[in-house]
């Protein structure tokens, strides 16, 4: 069994697929639009005028797999509750990307020394994921 997230973006996609590829090196595996669709989606599930929207992406971050779409979550509200973590390398690394992530979000707790590693923080970026940033041994 794989558990793998899928998030989305409400028309925001592009700019962050292009934000996770310069920040966390992020690698497009698949990117579909939909105009691309095999089949038209019923009436009234996709926007007029979203043809060149991403209708899935998968991205392959490290040894992960995120997935990511410009459409609504189900029509409900924004999910919470969960975090995506990173673990990197080194204290550069952790401050790099932390930063990055940070950028045009929020800082929920800032990256510093923890008692389980040596550089870590959380911060909510511009699109509104919770990323956990973590120094690796």
């Amino acid at each position: 069994m794989k558990v793998e997230p899928y998030l989305f973006f409400d028309g925001r996609c592009e700019e962050a697929i292009d934000t996770y590829r310069r920040v966390l090196g992020a690698e497009v595996t698949l990117l579909m639009r939909y105009r691309e669709a095999p089949e038209k989606p019923p009436p009234g599930m996709v926007p007029e005028g979203w043809d060149d929207k991403v209708m899935h992406a998968s991205l392959r971050i490290g040894d992960s797999v995120v997935m990511l779409s410009d459409g609504k979550s189900a029509g409900g509200p924004k999910p919470n509750g969960f975090a995506l973590s990173v673990t990197v390398p080194s204290a550069a690394d952790a401050q790099a990307a932390f930063d990055a992530l940070a950028e045009g979000g929020q800082v929920v707790m800032p990256l510093g020394r923890t008692f389980f590693a040596p550089s870590f923080g959380m911060a909510t970026d511009r699109f509104g994921v919770l990323w956990m940033v973590m120094q690796g041994p």
